[in-house]
């Protein structure tokens, strides 16, 4: 089996008896800049895009050396990871061994011939990333049921931006363009994954009920598995909580539809679960139990864009993404400092103050064990 990865890449995501992600938003504003859950529609790997090297060399470009990660004390600000050498835009990576999930009508494969081949062109890239997910501190769980204009309030309150589909694969795959960070074999208890879908609530969910997400949570805390670290010393990237990023689709087709792009897959079975492949069709005012996110941004203190390649054509100022997220930049800098302090408390049925403080998940979430026998 031939696998030709472009980026981006649309794949089918389900998992045990129901897709993991929501067939149906629950009701709530119809517009893709409200704050409600969105319509998740899939698509088949057969409707891959490719990005041109323009679109990417106008997100992030240099004159970098396209190995492996060059070491820089000041490159990067603290728990970020500088990531330089050449993108490929288009990589062949050939299958060994497959098996197909019957829940998810899916195939999935186990084992990819090494090396993987780029087929594509290269683009030369240097940038900063988190090392693990929002609030990127080891040992913390990662933050989900963030929008995706919350996430970028919040990357911009600590001045990074969100990280772009191309950064993010990049980070993953690492200059071998390997589809999993650990390497050409899959195993979901290197990066958290294979747990057998629970059916959520989509009404308890929408309601960022405490109880029900702590019911459905499935992750383990940040940096905590050894052997799910990328090449560039980027942890969590597949697998564990599915993160969000900004698309740089220049096309005007679904791909190219929202700034949001889902990527890594989430701690069910079936899933994508690999560096390359995306997901298009959520809009930016989705948010999930199993969603997260990670910041960018510009090596050597350069100045950071918080706006994604769409709103900038669009004309969009930052006042706007503030609107959507409810609340603004200013607002979650306060927000953070009390966090360092112990002291970002909220009332009980205060959502938005809790999706500002990072405590929605209930007191009896309980972290998954990555090396526990899975059904």
């Amino acid at each position: 089996m031939r696998r030709l990865f472009a980026v981006p890449l649309a794949v089918v995501v389900a998992c045990a008896a129901t897709p993991p992600e929501p067939a149906e938003s629950p009701r709530g504003p119809s517009s893709h800049e409200g704050n409600h859950l969105g319509h998740a529609d899939v698509a088949s790997e057969a409707d891959a895009g490719a990005l041109d090297a323009s679109s990417l060399t106008e997100v992030s470009s240099t004159d970098a050396d396209a190995s492996a990660p060059s070491e820089g004390p000041s490159a990067c600000p603290e728990n970020m990871a500088l990531v330089e050498g050449d993108y490929c835009t288009q990589v062949e990576q050939k299958c060994k061994k497959s098996w197909f999930d019957k829940s998810n009508k899916k195939t999935v494969c186990e084992e990819f011939e090494a090396p993987s081949r780029c087929v594509g062109q290269k683009v030369k890239k240097r940038f900063c990333i988190d090392k693990y997910e929002w609030p990127n501190v080891a040992g913390v769980r990662p933050e989900v049921m963030n929008n995706f204009y919350q996430a970028q309030v919040k990357c911009a309150a600590v001045g990074k931006r969100m990280c772009t589909e191309s950064e993010w694969t990049m980070s993953c795959e690492g200059p071998e363009l390997k589809p999993y960070p650990y390497g050409y074999s899959r195993d979901a208890t290197k990066c958290n994954g294979d747990h057998p879908w629970d059916g959520p609530n989509m009404t308890l969910v929408a309601r960022r009920d405490p109880k029900e997400l702590a019911r459905l949570w499935r992750g383990v805390p940040s940096g905590s598995q050894p052997e799910c670290v990328s090449d560039y010393g980027v942890h969590d990237l597949p697998g564990n909580a599915d993160e969000v990023v900004q698309s740089e689709q220049t096309s005007s087709d679904w791909r190219g539809k929202y700034s949001s792009v889902h990527t890594g897959g989430p701690w069910y079975k079936g899933v994508r679960n690999q560096c390359r492949p995306k997901i298009y069709t959520h809009d930016e005012g989705f948010y999930y139990y199993f969603l997260s996110f990670r910041c960018c941004a510009e090596p050597d203190g350069g100045e950071n864009d918080p706006l994604t390649m769409h709103q900038r054509r669009a004309r969009w100022d930052m006042g706007r993404v503030e609107r959507l997220a409810r609340f603004t930049v200013d607002e979650m800098k306060e927000k953070l400092e009390l966090k360092q302090r112990g002291e970002c408390t909220c009332k009980a049925n205060d959502t938005l103050c809790k999706t500002m403080c990072g405590t929605l998940l209930g007191p009896n979430a309980k972290d998954a064990d990555p090396k526990a026998p899975r059904d």
